[in-house]
């Protein structure tokens, strides 16, 4: 296993444990052990509902005059009572209003009398206690797996001095010297940028805010992988897809820096001619792109191709691009 896929696992490793855990939380706290409701009281109904049941409760007193039973069925409803009662004093709907008042007369005449021993929901609360802490431990289990592989592996790599392609890549940025537009009698640009790209940055995908000195946005530009070849870790990059964003136009401008390799093939050109214009790339490679207001050039500091099994200049090893952004001048 190559130093990228090790680099990978912790990530993978984590993110597949998290997944597990909270699918094993959601196993039992819905299939294994459920949370189950039993005995809980009329207080718990939706207002919709506790209104139906003292509606019930009192004509229940209309046929059997049970005066305790009326009383202990009204204070199940606990601080709603007096409320859903209220409802349906103002609109008593097919109901007597005579029972209804005679119900009235009965609460009244009890006056202060404390309320009913509640009934302990058995098996609800704890039951779901149960399951969120089966769930939360889970998660939190599998997090903290997760992040103690990753810390392991980034300080064992730091400690032997081991760099992550994506580490080495911004040191080859900023490295690599800037081209100084000014002594080449052109305006300086209005940002510049170094970018990398290294065999094994799996997840390479650079992107960078355009803004006026003023700090209004403009719009973005980036760069990131367009195309694989072939199969296996660390992936085996053939294009990259250069793109630009101009708030004042509607449409992206892209090109898609090819392999020579890809760039002969058939099949791979015509999967990518939709992404836009397709240029085989060479080391000092220039290439220009447009928007309605402003010109992006990218410039090919350095390309080297991969040795392996694969065909000859089929993927990439680095690329070294520089990218700058000028406003577009407009012709009258």
């Amino acid at each position: 296993m190559d130093s990228t896929s090790k680099q990978r696992n912790p990530l993978v490793i984590g993110l597949v444990a998290g997944i597990a855990g909270l699918l094993l939380g959601l196993l039992w706290a819905w299939v294994i052990q459920p949370v189950e409701w039993v005995n809980a009281t009329p207080e718990a109904l939706g207002a919709e509902y506790q209104e139906e049941y003292l509606r019930m409760a009192v004509d229940s007193f209309q046929v059997n005059v049970d005066r305790v039973l009326a009383v202990q069925r009204y204070r199940s409803l606990g601080a709603y009572a007096a409320q859903v009662f209220k409802r349906i004093k103002m609109d008593p709907g097919g109901q007597d209003p005579v029972v209804i008042e005679a119900f009235d007369q009965l609460i009244k005449s009890v006056g202060e009398l404390p309320p009913p021993a509640e009934t302990p929901l058995v098996g609800g609360t704890s039951t779901m206690g149960y399951a969120v802490l089966i769930a939360a431990g889970a998660v939190i289990l599998s997090v903290v797996l997760a992040m103690t592989l990753f810390l392991r592996r980034i300080m064992r790599k730091r400690s032997s001095g081991e760099m992550t392609p994506a580490m080495q890549a911004q040191e080859l940025s900023r490295q690599t010297e800037r081209t100084n537009f000014e002594n080449l009698g052109l305006a300086p640009p209005i940002t510049q940028t170094m970018t990398a790209y290294v065999l094994g940055d799996d997840l390479y995908d650079e992107s960078f805010s355009i803004d006026s000195q003023a700090g209004e946005f403009l719009g973005e530009y980036g760069v990131g992988i367009s195309e694989t070849f072939g199969v296996g870790e660390p992936k085996k990059v053939t294009a990259l897809e250069i793109w630009l964003f101009d708030k004042n136009d509607i449409k992206t401008a892209t090109k898609v820096l090819m392999s020579e390799h890809a760039y002969k093939d058939t099949g791979i050109r015509q999967r990518l001619e939709a992404k836009g214009e397709l240029v085989p790339i060479r080391a000092q490679q220039q290439v220009l792109m447009e928007t309605a207001t402003m010109q992006l050039l990218a410039t090919v500091v350095d390309v080297e191709y991969g040795q392996g099994p694969l065909p000859p200049n089929s993927y990439f090893e680095r690329v070294t691009l520089e990218l700058a952004i000028w406003p577009r001048q407009q012709q009258s």
